[in-house]
């Protein structure tokens, strides 16, 4: 297909209605067309105002705008990137997934993060139609009709899922894309039926939204990431994934994913080196606690750490609510000695980031607080 990559001719169409690149400009220290209509229509706050400010920051001129990291981790960074890179990766998820001109898509993702921005640009340079919804846990409620491609988080996925209207129309999108966090196994089981086309993508920021998918439905799900052409990668001496994209990221991108690669180009991650819990000299990877207890425990939880003057550190869990300790122990029974947390800590909800995913950093930090431990 072709693809519109000169600024100057690039159109955007929002909810059936075409704009130029001039209307979403601003000038004369102004807003553009588009920002005074928008606030005019939906209100000052409104995230097709935020939608406009993108518009106008993408056509002001410059080669660069910035985004900010997830702070999944740590805290969020800001980062300036390459609006010719942003179009390559557009491009390049595009042609994967075969969209064409005209087809819907769906924006519920706030616009302060690569994930949304990245929607609207697919918009830009593939001439999709795209339909703003406010960012929610529920973004398909009040959709009439269902579009024909969507990006969303896996908490939005795992709303809709359990809403009869919500998971119809989710059946119903031809391509759906989930990213900012893991799919675990219960999403992956109650994908693995649709009709229609579910991957889970990876990428970060840093490499301007992701850079390989996995299928999740259909016969072709599979545990293993497919990258895009262009992209190579291999291992670090550590076992942590090596990424080289040239077309989004000028350097070489040493991840802090644990990963494994196949004889096809494909990999599939582990967890992350940041997530290893360092327990007596023995190793524990948090997603792989985790993964076992998923499917035993009914309340959200996540595995961290605490200071401990014996071991190092000391496995400890943290859980949403109050559950059971008789449900507890007994999860608890199916893990190696060496991963069994050593305390529980019950709070009102999970620390989540902004583009929901689990906030480790904060959670290290809360579980001190209860254990009485500094960190």
């Amino acid at each position: 297909m072709t693809f519109h990559t000169d600024f100057s001719r690039q159109t955007i169409t929002i909810e059936g209605t075409t704009y130029s690149a001039a209307e979403a400009t601003p000038s004369d220290g102004r807003q553009s067309a588009l920002q005074e209509k928008f606030r005019r229509e939906y209100g000052e706050e409104s995230f097709h105002a935020t939608l406009a400010d993108f518009l106008a920051e993408w056509f002001d001129g410059s080669d660069t705008l910035k985004v900010h990291t997830s702070g999944s981790t740590g805290t969020p960074k800001e980062l300036w990137v390459e609006k010719r890179r942003m179009m390559n990766s557009a491009m390049m998820t595009v042609s994967f997934l075969n969209l064409q001109p005209g087809n819907t898509a769906l924006l519920c993702m706030p616009m302060q993060y690569i994930a949304g921005k990245m929607v609207v640009v697919r918009a830009l340079v593939a001439g999709l139609n795209l339909w703003p919804v406010e960012p929610s846990g529920h973004p398909l409620k009040y959709l009439k009709k269902t579009p024909d491609f969507a990006a969303m988080i896996p908490l939005q996925v795992f709303n809709s899922l359990a809403v009869p209207e919500e998971c119809s129309t989710l059946q119903r999108t031809a391509h759906l894309i989930i990213g900012g966090g893991a799919v675990d196994t219960d999403m992956e089981a109650a994908l693995k039926h649709f009709p229609n086309a579910v991957w889970s993508t990876y990428g970060m920021t840093e490499t301007l939204s992701h850079i390989a998918l996995r299928r999740l439905s259909g016969p072709e799900a599979s545990l293993w990431y497919t990258p895009f052409e262009d992209v190579s990668l291999c291992l670090s001496e550590t076992g942590t994934l090596v990424i080289r994209a040239p077309k989004v990221c000028k350097e070489i991108l040493v991840t802090n994913d644990m990963a494994e690669l196949n004889a096809d180009r494909q990999f599939r991650i582990i967890g992350r080196r940041d997530n290893i819990i360092n327990t007596g000299g023995v190793k524990v990877q948090i997603e792989q606690v985790e993964t076992a207890l998923r499917p035993l425990l009914a309340s959200p939880f996540m595995i961290t750490s605490v200071p401990d003057p014996k071991f190092g550190e000391r496995i400890v869990m943290l859980i949403q609510g109050h559950t059971e300790k008789e449900e507890i122990e007994k999860a608890f029974a199916s893990l190696p000695p060496y991963w069994r947390p050593k305390q529980t800590f019950s709070i009102d909800s999970l620390p989540l980031t902004g583009t929901g995913k689990p906030d480790r950093a904060t959670a290290r930090r809360t579980a001190c607080e209860k254990a009485g431990r500094h960190l």
